[in-house]
């Protein structure tokens, strides 16, 4: 079974790829913007707007997710477009979370003010959602895609990892 987890920042994609791959013992592939900025050495927000400018940047990440997922008979894809792009996942799970939920997450994560998480996942948000729609004509709020949507607000990854592991069980 493919599993395909997506949402945007701070709502818990990566904690919960992971500890749903873990309690299914699948693959865990979670390959993101972090991780290619990282491997061509550029700082992660000098990417995001380099990713602005070059669209051959998101479709090289989409492209190397979706073949690594493609790889695998069983394994869970974490990341912003994986409902979307990898039209062969079994289960697609959608996260929500509230913009200032979000922003604690990423300040407890990352530091910084809080003002200033907010600020900058409200306007992640919107170049993510312009460049989606531009690129590949997805609107990354519509969640019609996803076959188990789930609002983190107020849940522990455990609850959420539960949720997802108890709806990819039962289709195996």
């Amino acid at each position: 079974m493919r599993i395909a987890i997506s949402g945007k920042s701070g709502c818990g994609n990566t904690t919960v790829s992971t500890m749903v791959a873990e309690a299914l013992g699948y693959p865990l592939i979670n390959f993101t913007f972090r991780n290619l900025a990282k491997e061509k050495g550029v700082d992660f927000w000098d990417f995001c707007r380099m990713a602005e400018q070059d669209d051959s940047i998101d479709r090289e990440l989409d492209a190397r997710q979706v073949a690594m997922a493609l790889a695998q008979q069983d394994c869970v894809l974490g990341s912003r477009l994986a409902i979307w792009v990898l039209k062969e996942a079994d289960l697609k799970v959608y996260l929500t979370a509230t913009s200032e939920v979000r922003a604690r997450r990423i300040q407890a994560r990352e530091g910084g003010s809080l003002a200033q998480k907010l600020e900058e996942t409200i306007r992640r948000d919107a170049q993510d959602s312009a460049r989606y729609m531009r690129i590949y004509g997805i609107d990354n709020s519509d969640t019609s895609a996803a076959h188990l949507v789930i609002d983190t607000d107020g849940k522990t990854p455990e609850e959420i990892c539960g949720i997802i592991s108890a709806r990819a069980r039962p289709a195996r």
